[in-house]
């Protein structure tokens, strides 16, 4: 496992590292043109960091960034692609808000000349873009499976689960990633693995989902000790109703994001783990690679970029805490 860990991290480390710092020279060159950014909403903070951040990092390489918001509406998006094409745009970055509702609007773009990055959200494979930048989850599923069993040794999980939204493949890759680190960390440290999932909530992806989800868990069942969130935010909002439970030896357990209020929470000992995705590591890997794919410096992009995978918990979030960032 560390061999594994050292050298994943190295490579996207070094690959993230070299796209995001390498950038710098371009501001000087020439040949600049439009850059559009196609959120599918800014209503929620991970959202909204990513916009600022592809903005931030286009002003600061001297290109011209038109933004849009979708609103959370799937027609609402269409139209800012088009339009968005029609302003002529030579690089579209975009976090899709269906991963085939999408496809059309993206292979018109494309078809225009358009170079389009897609981040964070799944789109389909029909769909004619370069890649797609994310964090990686099945690395940060590994990573954070394995320190909950660091933590909790040969004892059986019992876990509540709070979800995004059903049929989100995000979702799904994020709590299948955490769960076969788990299961694989017990074969090796035990020899075999006890791994229940007791019940699972719908938390839409916000603190008052996730509040909300964890109420009707706790009515439902009386045993578990770990609550394993999809994202940050959602397990926030379970906290909360585990403290007015005055529930005790529950480990929380976040998929993802990185949060600032999760951080905090770690420092101070009061949250357990959560998986690396920044907003703004993934927004200026997407730019700075996304500029270079038009200006013809690199060719032949992999359909998936990931950024360098970890496990924040309070050994390691001193590294990563920011409390003055936007997420």
């Amino acid at each position: 496992m560390n061999h594994y860990k050292r050298n994943f991290g190295r490579i996207v480390a070094a690959t993230a590292l070299a796209l995001v710092t390498s950038g710098s020279a371009w501001a000087d060159a020439p040949a600049k043109f439009k850059i559009g950014v196609s959120m599918k909403t800014i209503s929620a903070p991970y959202f909204a960091a990513q916009m600022e951040a592809v903005k931030a990092r286009g002003k600061e390489l001297g290109y011209e960034v038109i933004s849009t918001d979708g609103q959370g509406k799937l027609q609402k998006q269409i139209s800012d692609v088009e339009d968005l094409v029609t302003r002529g745009v030579k690089l579209l970055i975009i976090n899709p808000a269906d991963p085939e509702g999408m496809v059309n609007a993206v292979n018109t773009a494309t078809a225009r000349g358009v170079k389009v990055i897609v981040i964070d959200s799944a789109l389909s494979p029909k769909a004619n873009y370069v890649t797609q930048v994310t964090s990686s989850n099945s690395a940060n599923g590994t990573l954070v499976g394995n320190w909950v069993i660091d933590q909790t040794g040969s004892k059986p999980l019992k876990i509540a689960l709070i979800s995004g939204e059903k049929g989100n493949p995000v979702g799904q890759d994020r709590r299948m990633g955490v769960m076969a680190g788990m299961m694989e960390a017990q074969l090796r440290k035990n020899g075999k693995a006890d791994v229940t999932v007791v019940g699972q909530g719908w938390g839409n992806w916000n603190d008052e989902g996730g509040l909300k989800a964890m109420e009707d868990l706790l009515v439902a069942n009386k045993d578990f000790n770990v609550v394993l969130s999809e994202n940050d935010s959602m397990l926030l909002g379970a906290r909360r109703a585990i403290e007015s439970a005055k529930r005790q030896g529950i480990l929380l357990v976040a998929a993802a994001d990185g949060q600032k209020e999760a951080l905090a929470l770690i420092k101070a000992g009061k949250y357990g783990v959560t998986g690396l995705n920044d907003p703004a590591l993934v927004a200026k890997t997407a730019v700075d690679l996304g500029i270079k794919v038009v200006r013809g410096e690199v060719k032949d992009v992999p359909k998936n970029t990931y950024t360098a995978p970890a496990a924040i918990t309070k050994e390691n979030v001193d590294k990563f805490y920011n409390p003055k960032s936007v997420f």
